[in-house]
């Protein structure tokens, strides 16, 4: 039987629970020091994950910054990059995105109906798989596991790691609190409303708090998953 990645979500936030801000003039809510503890997570990651909306609202490079890391990383046999997935419902991604032109291999998972309107805008930027009549993120985990992902890191957005945790898919939460409010009522939350397994009557375990720098940094686990 096929093993599903261990998942692993990373999130920062303000003190108000919102991951973003929507100014002008984007703030940053990490420090230097948890972007280093990221590009860490993401050196010990087999994969990482980002969904569409964050794809197409940041467009980030996704990458391990540390060349030191990359390093390490192909020391151990493995690719200088963790593969980079991203999942989308509708199919509408740019080819222009850095996601795409930078790191290494790519992939995207998408309902069986995105996936000709996918390839015809990407075409070989990634690779693309079709999950069926809708986002099944069991079938996703399970077609990683026979891919060879072991450790899957998600960096967000809000919807995508509502879907992880309302199907009780997450193994581990990485939550960086920075010391500030945005009040910000458009900006993202780190989750939408949903029916969580992890509510009042089966609270998740704290399994490390430390502070760096200014942010604080907590490491939850779900009781069903602590040993």
């Amino acid at each position: 039987m096929t093993t599903r990645p261990y998942v692993l979500l990373s999130v920062a936030t303000s003190i108000d629970g919102y991951i973003d801000d929507t100014s002008p003039d984007r703030l940053l809510l990490s420090n230097e020091a948890d972007f280093d503890r990221v590009d860490q997570v993401r050196a010990e990651s087999d994969a990482i994950l980002i969904g569409a909306t964050t794809l197409r609202r940041d467009n980030p490079r996704l990458l391990v910054n540390s060349a030191r890391r990359r390093d390490e990383r192909e020391a151990r046999g493995l690719p200088p990059y963790p593969l980079k997935i991203t999942i989308t419902r509708s199919g509408d991604l740019d080819r222009d995105l850095k996601f795409w032109h930078h790191g290494g291999d790519k992939l995207i998972y998408s309902p069986d109906s995105a996936v000709p309107q996918l390839r015809e805008r990407l075409g070989d930027l990634a690779g693309i798989v079709g999950l069926g009549a809708s986002l099944d993120f069991e079938a996703m985990l399970d077609d990683l596991g026979e891919r060879g992902v072991r450790r899957l890191m998600v960096e967000g957005g809000g919807t995508i790691h509502t879907q992880f945790l309302t199907a009780g898919l997450a193994d581990e939460i990485h939550l960086a609190v920075a010391p500030l409010f945005l009040g910000d009522p458009d900006a993202p939350r780190f989750v939408n409303a949903g029916d969580f397994p992890n509510g009042p009557g089966n609270r998740m375990t704290l399994a490390e708090a430390r502070t760096i720098g200014d942010i604080a940094f907590l490491r939850y686990l779900p009781k069903e998953k602590v040993k």
